[in-house]
């Protein structure tokens, strides 16, 4: 059997490149070399190769995060190259990266998600009719950013200029919600038409950390992970319609992970990822993994979607 020519991206220019660079070695790694031919490439510094090589390149398999990699950017290059790629589209990658963008697409579909305001970077931010209006704690956000980069829970009045300064330094829009203390759960979800979702995973942050931040995301040993999450049948079949439902909300195809607040019976949606983190360790995998996909196995199952997805959009361009 002829092997699949795959290019595997990672890298990148966004502040998440470390991660995506460390992903991209374990892919590689877990990758079967029967079935791919492999060539990787840093958009950071290769996109001009790639390019060269669209001919010669079978599928895609995007490992980056953050700005020009998770938002549209590289899909609408792969899309001209005509290059099958995982995961979400143009629009899907653009909507979900935007929270605030995914937070209103939400709310049309009837997803629960915590009440907030948006600012951008010309508004006058009145600290106090905020306050008024959602209550304390807050959440402050960059409206498109990775990783939790950007964001602070914000428990005094005080203490919110600085959170509006720091979120401006990462975006020129920003996401102000309330803030839902609860127990973090995650939700995967599998397939392009066929959705399939995965078990719930339960996130559990560590000492010092009140939330799952860019260093309990990213430092091995900080944050407990629990799967399937220590939660009745009722609510994870709850979550796991919910992970489905904003999914279909943005438009999803492939895969993706929806991050949720449980608090007390009550579940509320933070944000979903279109290219969840992808170590043999990382969410996403250790939930595919409880579900009965090794690794190696559902790298096969995107890789496999994505030339499915692929073979049906040209079939529908040329009727």
């Amino acid at each position: 059997m002829e092997k699949i020519r795959l290019a595997l991206l990672s890298g990148g220019v966004s502040s998440e490149r470390e991660v995506s660079l460390n992903s991209g070695r374990q892919v590689l790694e877990a990758l079967d070399k029967d079935k791919y031919d492999i060539t990787r490439y840093d958009t950071k510094t290769d996109l001009k190769q790639l390019v060269i090589d669209a001919d010669k390149i079978d599928a895609a398999l995007i490992i980056l995060h953050g700005p020009f990699g998770e938002d549209g950017t590289v899909q609408g290059l792969l899309d001209l190259l005509d290059i099958p790629y995982q995961g979400a589209g143009v629009l899907g990658s653009a909507m979900a990266m935007n929270k605030l963008v995914a937070k209103r697409l939400y709310e049309g579909a009837g997803v629960p998600t915590p009440s907030y305001l948006s600012f951008s970077m010309t508004d006058t931010i009145d600290t106090l009719k905020v306050i008024h209006a959602l209550n304390l704690p807050l959440v402050v956000k960059p409206a498109c950013a990775g990783s939790s980069v950007g964001m602070t829970i914000v428990k005094a009045a005080k203490d919110l200029q600085d959170a509006i300064k720091l979120s401006f330094q990462h975006d020129d829009t920003l996401i102000i919600e309330t803030y839902i203390k609860g127990l973090e759960l995650t939700c995967g979800v599998l397939g392009n038409e066929d959705l399939e979702a995965l078990p719930i995973i339960e996130i559990i942050p560590g000492e010092g950390h009140e939330f799952f931040d860019y260093t309990a995301k990213y430092t091995a040993g900080v944050t407990r992970e629990i799967c399937p999450a220590r939660i009745d049948d009722a609510i994870t079949k709850k979550a796991q319609e919910l992970a489905i439902k904003a999914h279909q909300a943005l438009f999803l195809k492939g895969y993706s992970r929806t991050d949720m607040i449980l608090s007390g019976q009550n579940l509320s949606v933070l944000e979903t990822n279109t290219i969840p983190g992808m170590t043999a360790t990382s969410l996403f995998p250790q939930s595919a993994e409880v579900a009965g996909y090794s690794f190696t196995r559902l790298l096969d199952k995107l890789i496999k979607l994505s030339i499915q997805e692929h073979k049906k959009q040209k079939l529908r361009r040329s009727v």
